[in-house]
C-alpha cells in the first residue's frame, strides 16, 4: 500500500472493548449498528469509502485497518466490512479516516501455478508498482486465481459493480493454451469495449516480438470501473501497461462523468 494511502484527516475516536487481532473485522457505517452484531462498529459515512484504503493512526501514519468489502444489508445502512492489518488493542483508539483521492485498483493473477503454490507471482505486484508510479491510487489489492473463468468472472462482477473499483487489471490467459480463458471470461461482462487500449497494447508488444500477434487480450468498461486484461509475463505487463497508463486517469474520468470538452 502506497504513501497516498495514509490520509491525513482528522481523528475519530473509537472505543474498542477488545482486542482486534491482525485479520480481525471491524464494521463502519453511517447509521448505528445493532450491539448484538459481532463485529465492532465505528461510525463513518460510507461515501467516504474507497475500496482497499486505510484507516490510520493519525500520529504515526501507519495503516490500522483496510476495507475489504461493501456489504449489502437488509435496510438502509451501507455498511463496509474492514480487516486489521496488525494487532490492535483495546481501549480508546484514534484513527483517520478515508479521503477518495485517486482511483482504486484491484489486480488479477491468472495461474494455475501460482494458485497452487509453485510459482511466485510477480506479474501481478508489477501491475501495482507501474499504476502507482503513473498515478496517485487510493487503495490496492491483489488476488492471485487459477485459470478458472467462472471464478474470474464473479471476482470481476463483484470488484466492478459492488466495490466500485475504478481499475480491475488482469494478467495471464491471454494466449491460446487450453486453459488461455481470459478474454472469453471477460469480454461477456463488457458493456463497451476498448479498441484504442487493445491497438496500443498490441503495437506496444508487436514492436518487441511478433509472438505478440497470438495475445487476445480484451479491455472495455464495466459500469464505472475499467477492466483490462493483460498478458502473463512481467514484461509483457510493463509493455502493455506503458502503451495505456497515460490514458488511463483521463478515461476513467470520461467515464465516471466529467463533463469538460476532451479537446482541452
Amino acid at each position: 500500500m502506497g504513501p497516498d494511502t495514509a490520509l491525513k484527516t482528522p481523528a475519530m475516536i473509537a472505543e474498542l472493548d477488545d482486542q482486534v487481532p491482525v485479520g480481525g473485522l471491524i464494521l463502519t457505517s453511517r447509521l448505528p449498528i445493532p450491539s448484538s452484531w459481532p463485529f465492532l462498529a465505528l461510525s463513518l459515512d460510507p461515501a467516504r469509502v474507497r475500496y482497499a484504503q486505510a484507516l490510520t493512526d493519525p500520529n504515526t501514519g501507519r495503516a490500522l485497518f483496510r476495507a475489504e468489502s461493501r456489504l449489502t444489508l437488509p435496510g438502509p445502512a451501507d455498511v463496509w466490512l474492514w480487516q486489521a492489518l496488525e494487532d490492535v488493542p483495546s481501549g480508546e483508539l484514534a484513527l483517520a479516516g478515508p479521503v477518495s483521492r485517486g482511483p482504486s485498483l484491484a489486480w488479477i493473477t491468472l495461474s494455475d501455478k501460482g494458485a497452487a503454490g509453485l510459482r511466485t507471482d510477480s506479474a501481478g505486484p508489477a501491475v501495482e508498482e507501474i499504476l502507482g508510479a503513473a498515478m496517485s491510487l487510493s487503495g490496492t489489492r491483489g488476488f492471485l486465481l487459477p485459470d478458472e473463468p467462472d471464478r474470474l468472472k464473479a471476482l470481476v462482477v463483484d470488484l466492478a459493480l459492488h466495490q466500485g473499483v475504478d481499475l480491475v487489471i488482469t494478467t495471464g490467459g491471454t494466449g491460446l493454451a487450453p486453459r488461455d480463458t481470459t478474454p472469453e471470461a471477460v469480454q461477456t461482462l463488457l458493456d463497451r469495449r476498448l479498441p484504442g487500449f487493445e491497438q496500443a497494447m498490441m503495437n506496444a508488444s508487436l514492436a518487441k516480438t511478433p509472438h505478440a500477434a497470438i495475445s487476445r487480450a480484451v479491455c472495455g468498461t464495466i459500469g464505472r470501473s475499467i477492466v483490462v486484461t493483460l498478458p502473463g509475463s512481467p514484461k509483457a505487463v510493463r509493455e502493455n501497461l506503458a502503451a495505456v497508463a497515460p490514458a488511463l486517469a483521463h478515461a476513467l474520468a470520461k467515464l465516471q462523468g466529467d463533463p469538460s470538452d476532451c479537446a482541452q
